[in-house]
This record gives structure tokens, C-alpha cells and sequence, in this order.
């Protein structure tokens, strides 16, 4: 019979390999106490790990709109404020049109309203949020509205060239108190509105583009986030503004004026009811997108769910398991202390 000896020594390297399995094990189990979810994925799950590679793309793809709509939102309201602002200032200028511009009091007084309107209109419309213009359109890092009360503006420039091109004289000159109603009425309507209504607006007011900024607020939906100068509510208060602000200072007699002043009651009265109506698909937006939120909250959650289910631990059994591994070290330690202080001599 053969009789093989082992050494203390062997003993204790194989008790010193077993403690580095333990310490490995240890690390790995107190990650899944921590995080929930197993320490290696690739190796607890498998064949499913694609799925929950998957899951985990999905979410964060998810996630990312989320944040997303929270931007668009934050531009919608302050959209919504701007618009709502420019209805209440088009509201008060609409009173100060109807009660008129009798005396030269009232002629002031509407005067400074109008130019009151103009400045918040240009201030609103040039509004920036995040570095970005929100009424350009697609065109965010351009001032959408030149100033017209600013020197050398283009949209001044083109009025002031309009009037005397049309009646021979500036609008300062004496003999602007020769213009007839009917002189008046023509040269708004045939000469002072295409160029707020046609492609001088462009040129001379507006840096805005008519196509608004496209925003996917879902996987499978898309909406318009944001407004633009360009409306015609905007154009027509701007022509109002901009004509009463400017022909007041004029020597007109009072049938010139009474044309100016019906018919920038008329546009006005029209703005109004434009702008809400921007306000309004601006509010319908505003309800997709909470909507969409909610949606993709809830799309967010189940895949949540689903991915702990897949990649998840019990934390009873993580825990008690780090507790066993815990024992089994200090056991091991205790043994290799042991082992070390054998010695030949103890027996001899």
C-alpha cells in the first residue's frame, strides 16, 4: 500500500485559492444587492440577454423623447404666453380705435397706444428661448421682426419711400392735410397692404420663415411646436400699429383720418381674432404632447417591469447570500490561521 503525503503548505494554497473564489463571489453578489440585478447578465441569462439588450435600447429611447417633449413644451407655453400677451395688447388698442382720436389729446394718446402696441408686438415675436428665436419658424437663430421705430430699419425705409411715392410729399409736409378720404382708403388698400401681405413682408419685416419647427412627440407621432411671425394676425397688427404710430404725427384733416382710423379698426378687430386662433392650435399641441408623455411614461414602466422581471434578483436571496459568503471567508480565514501554525515541531 502506497502512502502519499500532503504538506501543510498545499493546504493552505488551496485554502488561499477557495478564499479568492469566495472574495470574487462576494463582489459579485453585493452588486446584485445593490443594483437589483444580476451581476452578469450575459452569463445569468444566456440566450435572453438580446431581449433584455433590447428592452434596455427601448427605454432609453423612450426616455430620450420624454426629455425631449419636456423642451417642447417649455417653448409651447412660452409660446402661448407670447400670443397671449399680443391678444391683450391688440385688445386695448382696439378700445383706444373706437373711442377715436378727436382733439389733439386723443390724437396722442392713440398715437402712443399704437406705438405701445408695435414695440410689444416686435418685443413678443423677437422673444428667445434657450438661445433660440421661437416665433422664426425653422430659421430659430435669426430675429424674426425688424424694429420698425430702429434707425435705418427696412420696414420704416419702405413705408416712408410707399407715402411718397403714392402722394408726392413726406408725411410731416403741410400739404398732407390735403389728403381726401377717398385718397386715403386707396393708398391703404392698394399700396400699404400688399406690402404686408405679400412677398415686402419678407423683405422688409420678417426674417420668420411660414413653415413652423416639426417635433416627433411619439414613436408614431409628429406635431408642429412652435409659431411664427409670419401669421396673418401678426401681419395685420403689425399694419395697424405701424400705420397709426406713423400717420397720427400727420397733418391730417379728419376725413383722412376717419379712413385711417376705420380701417385699422377693421384690421385690428381682424388680428384678434387670428391670433386666437393661433393660441388655439398652439393649446391643442400643448394637450398631444402631455398626452404623448403620458403614454410614453406608462410604455416606460412596462418595459421597466418586464426588464427586472428578466434581469432582476430576489434581494432576500441576494442578501442572504452575501451573509453565507461573508461566513464562509471568515471560515476560511480562521483555517488558513490555523494551518499556518502547524508545525513539525509541536510532535516531536
Amino acid at each position: 500500500m502506497k502512502v502519499s503525503f500532503v504538506s501543510s503548505h498545499a493546504i493552505a494554497k488551496a485554502l488561499s485559492h477557495q478564499l479568492m473564489r469566495l472574495q470574487s463571489d462576494l463582489a459579485k453578489a453585493q452588486t446584485e444587492v445593490v443594483t437589483g440585478k444580476h451581476a452578469d447578465v450575459g452569463v445569468a441569462l444566456g440566450g435572453r440577454t438580446g431581449q433584455a439588450v433590447a428592452l434596455n435600447r427601448d427605454i432609453d429611447r423612450l426616455n430620450g423623447m420624454i426629455d425631449t417633449n419636456s423642451l417642447v413644451a417649455t417653448r409651447l407655453d412660452a409660446t402661448q404666453e407670447g400670443l397671449s400677451r399680443i391678444a391683450s395688447e391688440a385688445e386695448n388698442f382696439l378700445s383706444a380705435l373706437t373711442v377715436g382720436s378727436s382733439g389733439d389729446s386723443g390724437r396722442q394718446i392713440l398715437q402712443q397706444n399704437a406705438t405701445n402696441t408695435l414695440e410689444t408686438l416686435t418685443s413678443v415675436l423677437n422673444t428667445s428661448l434657450n438661445g433660440e428665436y421661437i416665433f422664426a419658424g425653422i430659421n430659430p437663430d435669426v430675429k424674426p421682426i425688424n424694429d420698425y421705430g430702429a434707425a435705418g430699419s427696412p420696414n420704416k425705409a419702405a413705408f416712408d419711400a410707399a407715402f411718397l411715392g403714392y402722394f408726392g410729399f413726406a408725411q410731416n409736409h403741410p400739404a398732407a392735410e390735403s389728403i381726401t378720404y377717398d385718397q386715403m382708403a386707396d393708398f391703404l388698400d392698394n399700396v400699404v397692404e400688399p406690402m404686408f401681405t405679400g412677398p415686402d413682408w419678407e423683405a422688409n419685416w420678417s426674417n420668420a420663415t411660414d413653415e413652423v419647427i416639426p417635433s416627433r412627440i411619439a414613436l408614431n407621432e409628429t406635431a408642429e411646436t412652435s409659431a411664427s411671425a409670419n401669421t396673418s394676425g401678426m401681419r395685420k397688427l403689425a399694419m395697424a400699429a405701424s400705420l397709426v404710430s406713423d400717420l397720427l404725427q400727420a397733418p391730417l384733416n379728419e376725413n383722412a383720418r376717419e379712413a385711417l382710423i376705420g380701417r385699422t379698426r377693421t384690421l385690428v378687430g381682424e388680428a384678434i381674432s387670428d391670433v386666437q386662433y393661433v393660441q388655439a392650435k398652439v393649446g391643442l399641441v400643448q394637450t398631444r404632447v402631455k398626452n404623448a408623455n403620458e403614454r410614453l411614461s406608462m410604455q416606460v414602466d412596462i418595459m421597466t417591469t418586464n426588464l427586472g422581471d428578466l434581469q432582476g434578483v430576489d434581494p432576500y436571496e441576494a442578501a442572504t447570500r452575501v451573509n453565507e459568503l461573508l461566513t464562509q471567508i471568515e471560515t476560511s480565514y480562521a483555517l488558513t490561521a490555523r494551518i499556518k501554525q502547524l508545525s513539525l515541531l509541536d510532535y516531536l
